[in-house]
């Protein structure tokens, strides 16, 4: 089988958790970009997906993971996935001077288990997925971490946002959620996610279930306005303490960007040089007299 994720983190504790259950025995694949944020209109048209990819360049500039970015990955691993479930193989695009890796399965009927967390990142990437799915209805198992309490590492109850949150040991007991999306899902589930392509919001969270909503642009301020608070700081700690403290994630990237368009609309104000990577910016609240820039911590030393 193939196991379908759509955070990097949670591959890893998949792959511990298959270790531990030869029964779950499969690849491990990630859909890289996060429906969560940016344009969505014609996204499945090469129109559309230009747009995404320039919105994206913009989004990436400045940030560790410009370099070597591409969007056409997820569309191969759906063509690869598509390819498995009709028989063949999945196969990885070839590195520069390496063979092409691939993933077979001979002895049994092929089967995709896409895995979610109850995050709106998981929850776009599967309607985003399986809307181009629908004709192996049968052999696509949905796995929904949906309000289910779960062990942590002290042995305490907790209820995970995210897949990487859970312990290895305690996906073998998840994997007893799969089941295949109904006929009736494959239905309804691409009409609603044909609606926020429509919308094509900047932004969409999870309201709860699967019930995904369309938010402006300016959703996440707040929460970044609350991390800069009255000083000026450094960005990769202002991004830290953004995330640690906002009740609704979103990638520190989408977070950076947003930073970087409030400075242009003079709500904040940020010094340093960008091409030089996030630890040189400093971030500070709109006015601030210059000779307060200084973070806190750089002026004590």
């Amino acid at each position: 089988m193939i196991h379908v994720v759509f955070q990097q983190a949670d591959i890893a504790v998949l792959e511990k958790a298959i270790e531990l259950d030869p029964k779950m025995t499969g690849l491990v694949v990630q859909i890289l970009d996060d429906y969560a944020t940016g344009p969505l209109g014609k996204i499945y048209e090469a129109e559309g997906f230009q747009e995404r990819k320039a919105w994206w360049e913009e989004v990436l500039q400045y940030t560790p993971y410009a370099e070597g970015f591409t969007m056409t990955e997820d569309r191969w691993t759906v063509h690869q996935l598509t390819r498995f479930l009709k028989g063949g193989a999945f196969t990885f695009p070839a590195a520069e001077g390496e063979e092409a890796r691939i993933y077979k399965e001979d002895d049994e009927e092929p089967a995709v288990w896409i895995w979610m967390g109850q995050n709106q990142h998981d929850v776009c990437g599967y309607y985003w997925l399986m809307s181009q799915l629908k004709d192996y209805q049968g052999n696509v198992q949905v796995l929904y971490m949906n309000n289910l309490p779960f062990i942590n590492e002290k042995g305490g109850i907790f209820y995970p946002t995210n897949l990487f949150e859970i312990q290895p040991k305690e996906f073998l007991k998840a994997k007893r959620l799969a089941r295949p999306i109904t006929l009736s899902e494959f239905e309804v589930d691409p009409d609603e996610w044909k609606k926020l392509c429509q919308e094509s919001a900047p932004v969409r969270i999870l309201e709860g279930g699967k019930k995904i909503v369309s938010k402006e642009l300016t959703f996440y301020d707040k929460d970044i306005f609350a991390a800069v608070g009255n000083e000026a700081g450094k960005l990769n700690k202002v991004v830290s303490n953004c995330l640690s403290k906002m009740k609704l994630k979103t990638g520190d990237t989408f977070l950076v960007w947003r930073i970087r368009k409030l400075a242009e609309e003079g709500k904040l104000d940020v010094q340093g040089d960008w091409t030089k990577g996030w630890k040189d910016i400093v971030v500070k609240p709109a006015g601030m007299a210059t000779s307060e820039a200084q973070p806190a911590e750089e002026a004590a030393s």
